[in-house]
């Protein structure tokens, strides 16, 4: 099949979006399908399958470009339209669908109306644009030949097919010596052999990292690695206690080294689909202490680590000291989320027949 991934982020911007493709594109192509991915023109060279879309800078996240428009009559024959993305390049692909009959697909990976709070600086305006964004949404999810969703629920109003986004097995795998390699310090506040608890993932509001340096303020005797970039770092790093380092988003290849190093992954992000970082880090032999918030009341449970009640510290210590003490076959319990089989799925939707 000719398949189109119709998305507004993409390289050289790294979130779970543009992961998610890539290991998508990798799969369905070394099964023998041809995978254009259409996304908005940056300073990432595009490969005979990557196809730009002109696109301008987005003054409330330099990370994702606004894209502009491309004609309809330069994309090759597409079977099947996928869109990864609400915005210009996700209608692109929909009016493509409609006005050459390919069978047409949305992946609902991100609640973006969670995010508007920090480029409109307001909370009251952030609730409106929000509420306008979800109706929005809704109605553009209904034009779709099919919705799929990580998990059951995404506060839309579509009955989505649950299609968990995948955990690169092959890849995120325990590996011996990780600690030294990933963690290695140059006289940090914290003994090399002290726990290290650490985090994965974009800076935004709702990630609420904010909560993991207040749990750090309370175990002074643990290391705090944290790693990612986004709007709210800077005020992030600024309040950060001694035992917390930041790091820049770190390459694919280098991720299963550092989610291998750590004793305990935690997150109190109360806006994610899935959580791949965290069932990466499960993959890795990492246990993680997680929000007890969707999705995680349906992927982190007593196999894989444990939840705590967002916003109770002490609950927060508690989920994290469980997780230090245990001994847990993470990986075994994240199988079922295995990146192959959500292949073997998507070629069902897709229609694909043996």
């Amino acid at each position: 099949m000719n398949i189109g991934f119709f998305t507004d982020s993409y390289f050289p911007g790294i979130d779970g979006v543009t992961y998610t493709i890539q290991a998508w594109r990798d799969r369905l192509e070394s099964r023998g399908h041809d995978v254009y991915v259409v996304y908005p023109e940056s300073s990432h060279e595009p490969d005979e399958r990557e196809i730009p879309v002109p696109s301008l800078p987005n003054p409330f996240y330099r990370q994702y470009r606004l894209p502009t428009y491309r004609r309809l009559s330069t994309l090759p024959d597409l079977d099947i339209v996928h869109c990864h993305g609400p915005a210009s390049t996700g209608l692109m692909g929909l009016r493509y669908a409609k006005r050459y009959g390919a069978r047409s697909v949305y992946t609902h990976h991100t609640p973006v109306e969670d995010y508007f709070v920090q480029g409109l600086k307001s909370e009251r305006l952030a609730s409106l644009a929000g509420r306008a964004y979800v109706g929005y949404e809704n109605r553009l999810l209904k034009a779709f030949d099919c919705v799929t969703a990580s998990t059951s629920r995404i506060r839309r109003d579509v009955e989505p097919y649950q299609l968990p986004v995948g955990i690169e097995m092959d890849r995120f795998r325990p590996r011996e010596g990780a600690r030294v390699a990933a963690l290695a310090t140059d006289g940090g506040p914290t003994a090399p052999d002290a726990s290290v608890v650490g985090y994965s993932g974009r800076m935004t509001h709702k990630k609420n990292v904010d909560e993991i340096l207040r749990l750090a303020e309370r175990l002074p005797e643990v290391r705090f690695e944290l790693v990612g970039e986004g709007p709210v770092r800077a005020e992030l790093e600024a309040d950060a206690p001694e035992n917390v380092r930041f790091h820049d988003f770190l390459p694919r290849e280098e991720l299963p080294g550092f989610y291998a190093a750590l004793d305990v992954f935690v997150t109190a992000s109360t806006c994610d689909t899935l959580g791949l970082s965290t069932l990466e880090a499960n993959a890795c032999g990492t246990p993680v202490a997680a929000a007890g918030v969707a999705p995680f009341d349906e992927t982190i449970g007593p196999e894989n680590g444990a939840r705590f009640a967002f916003g109770d510290l002490d609950d927060m210590e508690r989920a994290v000291r469980d997780c230090l003490d245990g001994d847990r076959d993470t990986r075994s319990a994240v199988k079922r989320f295995s990146v192959e089989q959500t292949i073997d799925e998507l070629e069902s939707i897709y229609g694909v027949t043996a």
